[in-house]
Order: C-alpha cells, then sequence, then structure tokens
C-alpha cells in the first residue's frame, strides 16, 4: 500500500509535509528530526500543564506560612483554589477545541499560549503585601482560571496538530510521547522547588525569616515561563496541516455529492483562504455528525471515561498530601523550611516511581497493544491497587504503602491517563476532530473540578478509605464504558467518514 493510500488520500495529493514522510522501517518510538522538532512545539503545554497543575500542592503549603502563619488555608477557598486551574481548563477545551475545527488550527495555535503567560504572570505579580489574605488567595484563584483556559487549550490543539500530521502507524506513539511531557512536568516542579528552596535555606531556616518563602513560591511558577517563551513562535507560525486543508475540500466535495446528484465543483478551483468553514456551517455539520448512534456512542464514550478517570486521578494527585502522610514525607514536623523541602521530597519519590515510568511503557507498546487493551487493564489494575490501599489503608507499612501507591501511579499513566488523551485525537475524523476531543477532556477536567472540591470534605466525613474506594468503582465502571470504543490502531477515520458520505449519496440515489 503507498503511503497516500495509507493515508486515505487520492494520488493526485500535494507532496507529504516532512513530519508525514516515513520509510516504514523503523520502529514506530524511533523519531525523525522533523516529527522531534514538531513533538518539541507541541509537548510544552503537557509540561506546563503538569507543573503548573501539580505546582499548587506545595505553593498551597507555602501561602500557608506567607498568609496564615502556618495555619491550613481555610478548606473552602482550598479547594476553589486548586480546583481553579480545571475550571478554566473546561471552558478553554470546549472553546479551543470548537474554534480549531470551525476557523482552523493555525488561526488558533498559541492563543492558548499566550493566555498561559499573561496569567502566570499576573499570579506571580499578587500583591500579598497590600491584599488581605482571602484577598490575595482570590486574585490567583482567579488568574488561576485564566491559566487554566489556557491549559485546557492545548488540549484539543496540540492533540489536533500532532494528529494531523502524524503517519499513521505512528499516530499513537507521538501523541503518547506529547502526552509523556506531563511526567516531566510533574518531576521538573518537584525539582524546581526544591533547588529554590535550598537556595533561601539560610534566610528561612537559619535566620528564621519564613515570610520568605513569598519569594519561593513566586519563583517556582515564574519558572514556567521559560519554555512558554521558548515555543510561543514557533506555534504562533505553524502552517496549516495537509490533511486538515484536505479534509475540508473534501467534506466541501462530499456535500456537493450528497446535494445535487453530482460533483458540480473542484476543490482545486477554490483557494484554501476562500474555503475556510463559517463557524455556523461547522456546528451544524458537527451536531449532524454525532446526532447519529454509531458516532455519537463513541463520543459519549471517550467522554464518560476521561470523566471517571479524571475523578480518581486527580482526587489522588491534587491531594497528594495524604499520600505523603502515610508514607513518612507531609512535613509535620521541624522547621517550616524543613517541611517545605520534605514535601517536595516526597512528590519526587511518587513522580519518579510512578508517572515517568507509566507514560513511557505506554509509548513503547502502544502501537502493539493498542489503545483499548491499555486502557481497560490500566482502569482494572489501578481499581486492584486502589481497593488494597483502602482495605489496607491504616495497617500498611511505609514501604507497603510506597509499592503500593508507585503500581497505582504506573497504570494510570501505563493505562488510562495515557488512552484517555489520546483516543479522541484518533477516533474522530480529522473535521471534528478538535472538537470532540475538546468536549472529552473538558469532560475529565469536570471529574477533576468534583474531587478537588469534594475530597477533602468528603475524607472528613467518611473517611480516606472510603473515597478510595469510590474512586475503584469509577475504575471499573471506566473499564466497562471502554467497550464502546473501537480499537483505533491502524484506522483512518477520514476515509471511514469519506465512505459512510458516498454510501449516503447512494443511498439518496436509489
Amino acid at each position: 500500500m503507498s503511503a497516500d493510500a495509507e493515508q486515505g488520500f487520492a494520488p493526485s495529493r500535494p507532496a507529504l509535509e516532512p513530519y508525514e514522510r516515513d520509510a516504514g522501517d523503523r520502529p514506530p518510538f524511533i523519531l525523525t528530526l522533523a516529527e522531534m522538532k514538531l513533538l518539541s512545539i507541541t509537548g510544552v503545554g503537557f509540561f506546563l500543564d503538569a507543573y503548573d497543575l501539580f505546582i499548587i500542592n506545595p505553593v498551597s503549603t507555602m501561602l500557608q506560612y506567607r498568609l496564615y502563619g502556618g495555619k491550613s488555608l481555610p478548606n473552602n477557598l482550598q479547594g476553589v483554589l486548586k480546583a481553579s486551574a480545571n475550571i478554566g481548563s473546561v471552558i478553554g477545551q470546549f472553546g479551543f477545541g470548537y474554534c480549531a475545527d470551525a476557523f482552523g488550527r493555525t488561526t488558533v495555535y498559541g492563543k492558548e499560549l499566550m493566555l498561559i503567560i499573561f496569567a502566570t504572570i499576573m499570579c506571580i505579580s499578587c500583591p500579598t503585601g497590600d491584599l488581605s489574605p482571602r484577598g490575595s488567595l482570590l486574585w490567583l484563584t482567579i488568574f488561576r482560571i485564566v491559566l487554566g483556559i489556557g491549559v485546557g487549550g492545548d488540549y484539543p490543539m496540540s492533540a489536533s496538530v500532532t494528529s494531523d500530521r502524524a503517519v499513521i502507524r505512528k499516530r499513537g506513539t507521538m501523541l503518547a510521547y506529547i502526552f509523556a511531557n506531563q511526567g516531566w512536568g510533574s518531576l521538573v516542579g518537584s525539582l524546581a522547588t526544591m533547588v529554590v528552596l535550598a537556595c533561601y535555606k539560610h534566610v528561612m531556616n537559619d535566620e528564621g525569616e519564613t515570610s520568605k518563602v513569598d519569594g519561593v513560591w513566586r519563583i517556582v511558577i515564574g519558572l514556567s515561563l521559560i519554555p512558554a517563551f521558548g515555543t510561543l513562535y514557533q506555534r504562533l507560525t505553524l502552517p496549516e496541516a495537509e490533511r486538515y486543508k484536505k479534509a475540508k475540500h473534501m467534506s466541501t466535495d462530499e456535500k456537493d455529492d450528497l446535494k445535487d446528484g453530482v460533483k458540480v465543483s473542484s476543490s482545486s478551483d477554490r483557494s484554501y483562504e476562500e474555503d475556510k468553514p463559517k463557524e455556523k456551517a461547522h456546528f451544524r455539520e458537527f451536531i449532524e455528525y454525532f446526532s447519529e448512534w454509531r458516532h455519537a456512542k463513541v463520543l459519549i464514550g471517550t467522554c464518560v471515561c476521561w470523566f471517571l478517570l479524571d475523578i480518581a486521578f486527580y482526587g489522588i494527585n491534587l491531594n497528594q498530601n495524604v499520600v505523603l502522610q502515610e508514607i513518612g514525607y507531609a512535613g509535620k514536623t521541624g522547621t517550616a523550611w524543613e517541611k517545605l523541602f520534605k514535601i517536595s521530597t516526597g512528590n519526587i519519590i511518587i513522580t519518579v516511581l510512578g508517572f515517568v515510568p507509566g507514560y513511557y511503557v505506554s509509548v513503547l507498546t502502544i502501537e502493539k497493544l493498542g489503545r483499548k487493551v491499555i486502557q481497560i487493564q490500566g482502569f482494572l489494575m489501578t481499581a486492584l491497587f486502589l481497593a488494597i490501599l483502602a482495605g489496607k489503608f491504616h495497617t500498611l507499612s511505609n514501604a507497603s504503602f510506597i509499592v503500593c501507591f508507585s503500581f497505582l501511579q504506573f497504570f494510570f499513566n501505563f493505562g488510562a491517563n495515557m488512552t484517555t488523551f489520546c483516543y479522541p485525537a484518533e477516533v474522530f475524523p480529522t473535521k471534528y476532530r478538535a472538537s470532540a476531543h475538546g468536549m472529552s477532556a473538558a469532560c475529565g477536567k469536570a471529574g477533576a473540578i468534583i474531587s478537588a472540591l469534594v475530597f477533602n470534605t468528603l475524607t472528613s466525613k467518611i473517611g480516606t478509605p472510603a473515597v478510595l474506594w469510590i474512586f475503584f468503582g469509577c475504575c471499573l465502571v471506566g473499564a466497562a464504558f471502554t467497550l464502546l470504543l473501537p480499537e483505533v490502531a491502524g484506522r483512518d477515520p477520514d476515509v471511514i467518514l469519506a465512505e459512510e458520505l458516498r454510501e449516503k449519496k447512494l443511498q439518496q440515489r436509489r
């Protein structure tokens, strides 16, 4: 099969972009220079996603010492602060996803990174000396919502930009590489916190000026601006993918066929700029496509699986203080500096043991095992380890708890946390890919918001083991909903859409 046939396009298609050229004689995880360049542009968003979302754990602890003299933040404000970026993410995922399909990737790409940069600058500019403690937390909450809009927008944008350009046999691997940057973002966030704390040890620990922690959290958050600025220009100048252009032209021609019975116009006679889709037309076509059950059930599957996964995943990872306490790194004793340093050390242990290895096992196996197998086994294995943690929560030794929790994190990432991102970018046609991915991701963030807002309150009422049993149930239901999804390895959704449109045309002629 030729490269053109494999991609589902006519032989007259223009020359492939560098990202799409593939000799086919290398394992999928070995990348070309062009592919590595593409991943350096698209992957930074997920690095920042993990860095910004998970850094809030140590930062909120620092704010205790800066704003409340070491006492805990008010429960209601702490929950909203931790959920704020995810609240913004829902808005960004819906909005950017829809706009990317309706107006083109290049029209939108880069704007989400500009929002991240703006919001980060505003967060580190918080006037804690002039505002009340509550006012400072509200300031940070507002701009972390804006940050979340940018982070959320990066999900459908980077997924679609990559999937539009990837060779089908390597598409899942490319997406897995992008998402694996979350592991590095979490790791670098913990390392950055430790390094900056080490620089402040003398003034905070030896001289007792605990308020200097105000500088620590600003530097830690501000460091994320470096990769953001480093890739902004490349995103703003990235050309439109040939696959996206072809999908738009193909769709228009097929619509002509359905309307008139014969093809009445040729996309080659129209410029791409003249053929850009209008917002209302795209919305109507999107509703028409997903009004069919065969398409709707797939969207339901991607949305529900991501929702259930994030209830458990973010319920654990946005509240790691509970886990750190169990493994002896909660930072309950010592000076303020020693407590903060111990928490950061615990975060690194968790990340190194579970996060990064799980992501890269997915990278190496996603094309061999397939997305469906990885997602189902991931849900089932995380359910198993959640059950062990819930059932033996108060009796496991520190070593046993660390091992069990590490396996839990490993199978989150060699499992549904990876594949719920990959599925929407692969299973839906290019024409609707970003919108459907944005909807699926937004459902996931809705689950994360629920966990962030409810976890602390629910834990105090029914206990941590009972909450872990709830997460266990979410994972089992997630495995069941995965059965709605087809395997997407080697599957070209644009070819399938074209065939469906031809079938409709034939039915109308009859």
